[in-house]
């Protein structure tokens, strides 16, 4: 299937277009920045540039695509609603999907299916009352917004089209989304439950939610609104220990309702109302929930297996000019088992331009134009990075590259004292095993191992982490092995 992907680059969308390529799925992007989504999408994403003045491109976008999955939106968070960012979220969804399926119904042969964007705010603020696809819509701001939202995206059906409503609750994630704000204060020791606790937070695994849009997607016989919540409802208390559990940090410090109020204004609706979510039509499709529990899900985000970082040790070191003139004292192995064959494997991740989706967004690892082309000895590679809160260029060059078998790349000019990173290939009985290896020295000497223990090697097990769940969007099973 020909797949449009709107709001591509964003935290859902990434995630759904590396799942996309690995089922088999051609996937196209529309974008306000090509540059910047080819970045971050990689190589195998087809980019279309935005067109505001042409109906926004989504003609040229749609032309030949069987299937469209409508995410792009203003986020609703990130502060106070006022008037001019109220109305740029409702036109952001409605008029978006307005101008979007008026495409759809324009052309002479639409794509067959639209899975549409929708949010569990349009059951509004309803206490402990079990909510359904068959519940009834509530009222406020983000329960008007919704239906109009979805009435917008049931216009398609006149013209044949199968449209799907997925109504999205918090989608949890590291990179992006709700979780890494609310787990920053119990990161500081200030963590705890908003106002009483009691009210219900409808959440989902990204890992979930990707595969509910998937399913939506290949399903002729879903349509209309579902839920993409998980099975088992959490309230705020409940969410705020689990994330609490996770971290190692007490949910000691409550954040009081009224404060949220004088702060957020109407946008502590965000965090005070309860919205108790039952999937019910995706349990009786059987769909299969990978993280049905609050705390399994918090575990598997906020406790990253992405590598082991250690000292170095004797034997670790390879007899090599550079880590002679730049000598290690980190070593960093992850070791991953990809079910998919060498080949594949190695083209996708030995290819300068999907670096960048290979790395979470919020550590802006991202592709300059001198590292693209066919990968070879002596490339250098421009990347952009950030250490911590700083941002910082980093170039690397590539000292071996040998096809289906690996290749290693060292820092030329950049934040570390040195940085040598092994990456080596071999086929296996159930796929590949990918392992990576890196010999590092953090900057600045005593400072650095300050910066070492405060937050490089969170973020190291962040990048890795991340690495290891994109690869297994793009190939499926991937097993973390012995470092």
């Amino acid at each position: 299937m020909r797949v449009l992907v709107t709001g591509a680059t964003g935290f859902i969308g990434r995630a759904l277009c590396m799942r996309l390529l690995g089922a088999g799925h051609v996937v196209v992007a529309l974008s306000r920045s090509p540059k910047r989504a080819r970045v971050s999408l990689g190589a195998e994403v087809e980019i279309v540039p935005l067109d505001p003045d042409r109906g926004g491109g989504f003609a040229a976008a749609l032309d030949g695509c069987d299937g469209v999955v409508h995410l792009a939106g203003e986020s609703i968070s990130g502060g106070r609603w006022t008037d001019a960012k109220k109305a740029r979220i409702r036109s952001s969804r409605v008029d978006l999907t307005r101008t979007l399926v008026a495409a759809m119904t324009a052309m002479s042969a639409p794509p067959r299916v639209l899975v549409s964007g929708s949010a569990v705010g349009v059951y509004g603020d309803r206490g402990d009352e079990v909510l359904t696809e068959q519940s009834a819509a509530g009222d406020g701001f983000l329960a008007d917004v919704a239906q109009g939202w979805e009435a917008a995206a049931l216009e398609a059906r006149a013209a044949g089209v199968r449209v799907a409503l997925v109504r999205t609750g918090v989608v949890l994630g590291v990179d992006g989304g709700a979780l890494p704000v609310m787990a920053l204060p119990f990161r500081m020791g200030v963590g705890g439950r908003v106002g009483d606790g009691r009210q219900y937070v409808p959440w989902i695994h990204r890992d979930d939610m990707v595969e509910v849009l998937l399913r939506l997607l290949e399903d002729d016989a879903i349509e209309g609104p579902v839920l993409a919540t998980a099975p088992t409802a959490a309230t705020n208390a409940t969410l705020s220990n689990a994330i609490g559990a996770a971290l190692g940090r007490p949910a000691a410090v409550p954040a009081p309702a009224f404060a949220m109020r004088l702060g957020l204004g109407e946008a502590a609706a965000l965090v005070l109302d309860s919205t108790r979510c039952r999937p019910q039509r995706l349990l009786d499709l059987g769909f299969r929930f990978r993280f049905g529990d609050i705390e399994a899900a918090t575990r598997d985000l906020l406790q990253p297996r992405g590598a082991d970082i250690r000292r170095v040790q004797a034997g670790d070191v390879p007899d090599h000019p550079y880590l002679k003139r730049n000598p290690p004292t980190y070593r960093l192995a992850a070791d991953l088992q990809v079910a998919a064959p060498l080949d594949a494997v190695f083209s996708f991740f030995g290819a300068p331009a999907n670096l960048g989706a290979l790395s979470p967004a919020d550590v802006s690892l991202t592709m300059q134009a001198d590292g693209a082309g066919e990968t070879a000895v002596g490339q250098r590679l421009g990347l952009g990075l950030k250490l911590g809160p700083v941002p910082l260029r980093w170039e690397a060059e590539i000292i071996r590259f040998e096809p289906g078998r690996g290749f290693t790349d060292v820092q030329r000019g950049g934040p570390y004292r040195g940085w040598w990173h092994e990456h080596d290939f071999e086929p296996t009985e159930a796929g590949t095993r990918v392992l990576d290896r890196v010999l590092y020295a953090p900057p600045l000497g005593p400072v650095g191992e300050a910066a070492q223990a405060l937050f490089i090697e969170d973020q190291l097990q962040a990048v890795f982490d991340y690495r290891r769940r994109a690869l297994r969007w793009r190939f499926g099973g991937v097993e973390a092995g012995p470092a």
